[in-house]
Parts: structure tokens; C-alpha cells; sequence
């Protein structure tokens, strides 16, 4: 039986909003001008990992002779020019959140995205006064699969993580908040559902899963 569930941390691109589909669509631009491809292959072994990382790996892959800084640049400069259109809360998000807040249940985004790509798509949603507070890359000094944005999370709400659940899409991420000994439940986007979530405690569906609220039944009537 896991403990009494005190807290929620939320991943945020690909699990709260459609920020994954709007990189592929960057990705795929950036790739095409250099003769590239952007496949699903890249995009798993990019995903949920901090945005230098997740560059490198793109660099390395296809053998990109920009730097990091300059790809880095590129992407930010794209991504801003069409996310809001293109961004949307993903199924289920604002009734858990709503259900959270009935409840009582603290919640934060612990994301490996930078703060000011974190808060601009946040606020784009107009979900950024729903949590009580947000961390980024720029929070830690290891990025997912590290659990150090998970341990720092849990000391924000001041319990010990192992009373925290995380919501996680990637494998990277959710492997971090396994090591950081919190409850974890994987909710795999169209990209990632066919990755092995083995470690996790649950692989929910979206976020409407009547899974995740039972986590909360079950607390509530033992």
C-alpha cells in the first residue's frame, strides 16, 4: 500500500499541454533545413530530458556541425513563434486540477524545461496560478533521470517524497521521480506509449484515468 498521498508534481511538455507535438513540429523544421530527419527513434532518446541535453543528442545524432547554443536558439526562436496558436491543455488537466483543489492537495510543475519557456506556456494556458510553485532546469544542477528536481519538489511541499505523487509522460522523467522515491504514475503520450514503464507504480491512460483518482479513493477509505 503506497503512504497517504500529500502532494501532486506535475511533469509539464507532453503531460499538462501539447508543447511535445508543437517541438516535433520544430524539430522536423529545423532537421529539414540541414538535409535531416526528424523520426521517433530521436525523439524518445530527446524526450523529457533538459533542453541542452536534448539538443546535444540532436547534434550528435545527425551530425549537426551548428553548436548547441546556436541549435538551442533556433528551436526557442520557432517554438515561440507558433506555440500560441498551437498550445492547448491536454485531456483531463483542469478536472484534476479541480479535484485537487477541492481536495486540498498541493501540487507543483517540476518540468526540464527552462523558466522562461515554463511560465510562457503556463501562462499562455492560463494555468499558471493553479500551482503552488514551478521548477525548472534552472532549478538543479542534474536534469531528469536524476531525482533531483523530485527530492527538491517534496522539500517544497516539506514532506518526504516517498508522500508525493509525480505524474510523468517520458520514461526519463518518470525514472526520476522513481529514484526519487516518490509514487509514480506514468501517463504516456502517442509518442512514448509503447515504451517500458516497468518501473513505475501505475501506467495510466491520460489524465482523466479513473486509475489516478483511485489512488486517492483508496487513501480516503482506509
Amino acid at each position: 500500500m503506497t503512504k497517504l498521498i500529500k502532494a501532486v508534481a506535475f511533469d509539464m511538455d507532453g503531460l499538462m499541454v501539447n508543447t511535445e507535438d508543437i517541438y516535433d513540429q520544430v524539430c522536423e523544421t529545423l532537421l529539414a533545413r540541414r538535409g535531416g530527419a526528424f523520426d521517433l527513434e530521436l525523439k524518445l532518446k530527446m524526450m523529457g530530458r533538459p533542453g541542452p541535453v536534448a539538443i546535444e543528442i540532436m547534434k550528435s545524432e545527425r551530425g549537426l556541425t551548428d553548436s548547441v547554443e546556436e541549435l538551442q536558439m533556433e528551436v526557442e526562436t520557432e517554438f515561440h513563434a507558433i506555440m500560441p496558436e498551437m498550445v492547448r491543455p491536454l485531456r483531463g488537466l483542469k478536472k484534476l486540477l479541480d479535484f485537487l483543489e477541492r481536495n486540498q492537495i498541493p501540487k507543483c510543475v517540476a518540468t526540464s524545461s527552462f523558466r522562461k519557456h515554463a511560465h510562457g506556456v503556463l501562462r499562455e494556458c492560463r494555468l499558471e496560478d493553479r500551482f503552488d510553485f514551478v521548477l525548472t532546469a534552472e532549478d538543479v544542477v542534474n536534469g531528469k533521470p536524476s531525482p533531483d528536481i523530485y527530492l527538491l519538489a517534496a522539500s517544497g511541499f516539506q514532506i518526504d517524497a516517498d508522500e508525493m505523487l509525480v505524474l510523468e509522460d517520458s520514461v526519463q522523467g518518470s525514472k526520476a521521480a522513481v529514484a526519487a522515491g516518490a509514487i509514480t504514475v506514468a501517463v504516456p503520450g502517442r509518442h512514448s506509449v509503447n515504451c517500458d514503464y516497468h518501473h513505475v507504480l501505475w501506467v495510466a491512460a491520460h489524465l482523466e484515468d479513473p486509475l489516478i483518482y483511485n489512488l486517492f479513493d483508496e487513501q480516503q477509505s482506509s
